[in-house]
């Protein structure tokens, strides 16, 4: 990746570039309103994917930086479904520009090193601190699982299979 000579970033960097495609393989050629569709027993359909999985890096990437990570939070329904004012191609649009700006605040790190304690919730143990590569890895997991999801539900709607 440019700007940056450290390998373990350039590594991190370039995995998420290629989880983040496997998803974005998964709209080509799709409609607005296919990409709602809720063809499985789940109601995740590929538009909401890519815009919970934006949020999602976003937030997390605002916790990396000390930034507030409350944007990422809010209407689990929204946030995982695409409204009917929302196009595909905007939320992909939406997508590319998150992935750029990932990139950027990455690059900017001292070190991966740096660690910062989670918010208090439930799900996370009292005191704990996340490094930067740790959210990184859980950024690349979310993207990772998410794509999948989404190349179910695509084979679901026509066929079209990320890899095989």
């Amino acid at each position: 990746m440019p700007g940056t000579d450290d390998p373990e970033v350039r590594d991190l960097l370039a995995a998420l570039e290629r989880h983040r495609g496997f998803l974005t393989f998964t709209t080509l050629r799709l409609t607005d309103d296919e990409a709602r569709l809720t063809p499985t027993a789940s109601e995740l359909h590929i538009g909401g994917l890519v815009k919970h999985v934006t949020a999602t890096e976003r937030g997390w990437v605002a916790f990396m930086t000390g930034s507030d990570m409350g944007a990422a939070a809010g209407d689990w329904w929204a946030g995982h479904h695409m409204g009917a004012e929302e196009t595909l191609e905007g939320l992909l649009d939406d997508y590319a520009r998150c992935a750029e700006e990932t990139e950027a605040a990455v690059i900017a790190l001292d070190s991966l090193d740096s660690a910062t304690p989670l918010p208090e919730a439930p799900w996370f143990e009292p005191g704990t601190t996340w490094t930067a590569r740790r959210v990184l890895l859980h950024i690349l997991a979310e993207t990772a699982q998410h794509s999948g999801h989404a190349d179910i539900i695509r084979e679901t709607i026509d066929g079209q299979k990320t890899m095989g």
